[in-house]
């Protein structure tokens, strides 16, 4: 049902404010930023690594090993994919991309979002680049968290950044496609189909003179007088004499087999070592285990070799690309009738794209050294082949293509979601057909904790839902909704782009959907009077200066009716910034405090906390200046005012002529002399409602019930 309302609400909502704020000026919008110059981008690639030749116009370029070689390609993410942000400019990232597709580095470059800039601070967003290195782009990669058991999983799940988790999403979704994009053009070998795992199903008969005659044994046997051939011509030909005195013998016997599938494993081992084998496939069940043996001089690694990494004189290819080895550190025995002499248990990750069903290489390294002092290393590679047939492997499907940021969002938050939903829909309730209830509350006996009149509990039943509308939409929910999000769709709407970033948080989104309808039917009042948190603390702060016996201040009405045109003129100032100066958005959007009051909880800058404190502290004094004055998003929500449907609030004739009860006790100055509410500045508070059904309060009520009475006395 979520998603429904998103997809159907999304298009209509952000086109809505884009008309609002659209109409407001006739300028045009900027044009994007030009990939960086050659000079602007080879001081960023540090050695071992220099920027080769560009290879496109659309920012990319070769990538240099120190030798000189391509060793992978560089790129900004902007020209390839410009996603828009939550600023509606895109986030630009630098990213280094191997010739395998594994990532080198991902740099931040620039960005415009609000809660990196002058929120949570750039940190948090560099610590999420650094996950990527490593990582290989035919690994399907996610943000957030793992649902269930991840045996078997092949999704790398990235960490996000608490309350900023929908721009982490899009900077996410910048990379992978800007590097995919670049994957497919300069990159075909790449392969997308998931690697075969061995079928633990599998059985058959087998022992080692059957894996040697089908072929799932192999071997590489060399005589010395080989080895002495291939390094003929070189300066360590004479450096074996041990070769020179027996050119027959033998230099290398290897053996290779595979020992993933159970089948062979079981043709190969003893029990316990089949048992040891076990639980280290169910510790790296990712892990193909490779046995090599060797009966002859080579001895399979150097006298440095260390255990549990990669073995020195053993390698692997697949494709023309580097497998990574590494040893398994296993004690093991094999049965009777295998090969003795040299052997270990090596691993191939098949997460980095090794398939052990397709035909791989097995490099041999034999080393030679000349000279006495400081000798001179001399190598030369030997190369066996190997597969292991089909029927011993499983060949999954290719995984399903993770899901749209957006969906994840949604699964992410679910719970959050729901219960908003129904607090929504309630408060939908409570505010049209419900209103004349919810204001008529009343107690035998009055509260004093809150300002009360005659026993109406209406005040702290409003000021309960404020508690916890600012608890949970806002802390929690980090639903504060910000005139950022206008400005960024009227941006993103004259660029032509696409909205697809407003779902990244669906929270958000939700409440701005109810927000979107309040507007339609009530102007400003559904959000301003009940959904936004900072409101909220305002009147927190008001309630608290009447406790603690402040005086008030409040404006003269003329002052009162001039000063709130202020708050159009600073909307009007943050679309003009929008084509004029959009890179400034984030800076001028300042204005509000919401970010530093409920995103970062006054975690920030002096400056910005004393901002909004100050606005708090006057909050005591004068009641919602800043929403009634200052902020551009109130302005934007005021237009509602003029495009309601209907009046919700019931007036008499009497009202404004002669009773101005309402009136003067409307702390908005949202009525107006005659008597007729001024939804454009009204915040739906029902103090207004309350008196209007209050016969002990309301002067036509108390009139007309004076009335009756006298004429009962009469008769």
């Amino acid at each position: 049902m979520i998603q429904r309302l998103a997809r159907l609400l999304c298009p209509a909502l952000t086109t809505g404010f884009a008309t609002a704020l659209a109409a407001l000026v006739t300028l045009t919008a900027p044009a994007g930023a030009a990939p960086l110059t050659q000079d602007e981008i080879a001081p960023m690639i540090v050695p071992p690594y220099a920027l080769g030749q560009p290879v496109n116009d659309q920012g990319v370029w070769q990538l240099l090993n120190s030798g000189g070689a391509e060793a992978g390609y560089v790129f900004e993410t902007e020209p390839l994919a410009p996603l828009p942000g939550f600023s509606g400019a895109p986030i630009n990232m630098l990213v280094m991309l191997d010739l395998e597709g594994r990532f080198i580095d991902v740099r931040l470059m620039s960005h415009n979002e609000p809660i990196f800039v002058s929120g949570l601070g750039e940190a948090p967003f560099h610590k999420f680049m650094e996950q990527y290195q490593g990582l290989s782009i035919n690994t399907p990669m996610v943000v957030g968290v793992p649902y269930g058991e991840t045996g078997g999983s092949e999704i790398t799940y990235l960490d996000g950044v608490t309350k900023a988790t929908a721009s982490v999403r899009i900077a996410h979704e910048s990379i992978l496609a800007a590097t995919l994009t670049v994957a497919r053009e300069k990159m075909k070998g790449l392969h997308s189909a998931p690697p075969a795992r061995p079928d633990p199903a599998h059985d058959e008969p087998l022992d080692w003179q059957a894996l040697v005659d089908q072929g799932i044994a192999r071997n590489l046997r060399l005589t010395n007088a080989q080895v002495d051939a291939a390094f003929a011509g070189t300066v360590w030909a004479d450096d074996d004499p041990e070769a020179a005195a027996d050119p027959d013998g033998i230099y290398l016997d290897l053996w290779l087999v595979d020992i993933g599938p159970p089948a062979i494993a079981r043709a190969v081992l003893t029990g316990e070592s089949l048992r040891d084998l076990d639980r280290f496939l169910a510790v790296s069940p990712q892990d193909e285990p490779l046995l090599v043996i060797d009966a002859g001089r080579h001895g399979l690694v150097s006298a440095a070799f260390v255990r549990n990494t990669a073995p020195d004189l053993l390698g692997a290819e697949q494709d023309g690309l580097p497998v990574a080895l590494r040893d398994a550190d296993l004690l093991f025995e094999t049965l009777p009738g295998v090969p003795e002499g040299t052997a270990m248990i090596l691993r191939a990750d098949r997460r980095l794209g090794f398939d052990p069903a397709r035909d791989w290489n097995l490099r041999v390294i034999a080393e030679r050294q000349h000279g006495m002092f400081q000798p001179e290393t001399g190598s030369h590679a030997f190369l066996l082949t190997h597969v292991t047939p089909e029927r011993f492997f499983l060949r999954p499907e290719a995984p399903a293509a993770p899901l749209p940021p957006w969906v994840e969002a949604l699964r992410n938050r679910a719970g959050d979601l729901i219960v908003l939903s129904l607090v929504l829909v309630a408060l939908f309730l409570l505010l049209g057909p419900g209103m004349n209830r919810l204001a008529g509350l009343k107690l035998s006996t009055p509260l004093r904790l809150v300002t009360t009149r005659t026993g109406h509990l209406y005040t702290p039943v409003r000021l309960g839902l404020l508690a916890a509308m600012t608890g949970f939409v806002g802390f929690w929910g980090q639903g504060q909704l910000s005139i950022v999000t206008p400005l960024a769709t009227l941006r993103t709407a004259l660029e032509g782009g696409s909205f697809a970033y407003l779902l990244y948080d669906p929270f958000s989104l939700l409440v701005w959907v109810a927000a979107g309808l309040g507007f339609f039917l009530w102007g400003r009042g559904l959000f301003c009077g009940w959904l936004c948190p900072f409101g909220a603390l305002q009147e927190f702060a008001h309630h608290l200066g009447r406790r603690l016996r402040l005086p008030r201040w409040e404006l003269s009405g003329r002052a009162d009716r001039i000063l709130k045109y202020l708050k159009y003129v600073l909307l009007a100032g943050l679309v003009a910034v929008v084509f004029l100066a959009p890179d400034q958005i984030d800076t001028v959007a300042e204005i509000e405090p919401f970010k530093t009051a409920i995103t970062t909880h006054f975690q920030r800058e002096w400056i910005f906390v004393a901002y909004a404190a100050a606005w708090l502290v006057l909050g005591m004094v004068t009641f919602k200046g800043f929403c009634r004055y200052v902020c551009p998003l109130g302005a934007l929500m005021a237009i509602g005012g003029l495009l309601r449907g209907r009046d919700w609030i019931a007036r008499r004739q009497e009202c404004g002529s002669p009773c101005q009860l309402c009136k003067v006790r409307c702390a908005y100055g949202a009525i107006k002399p005659s008597g007729k509410i001024e939804y454009s500045e009204c915040f739906q508070c029902l103090d207004c409602v309350t008196l209007h059904d209050d016969p002990a309060q309301c002067v036509p009520l108390i009139l007309a019930a004076r009335g009756k009475g006298l004429r009962k006395e009469a008769a």
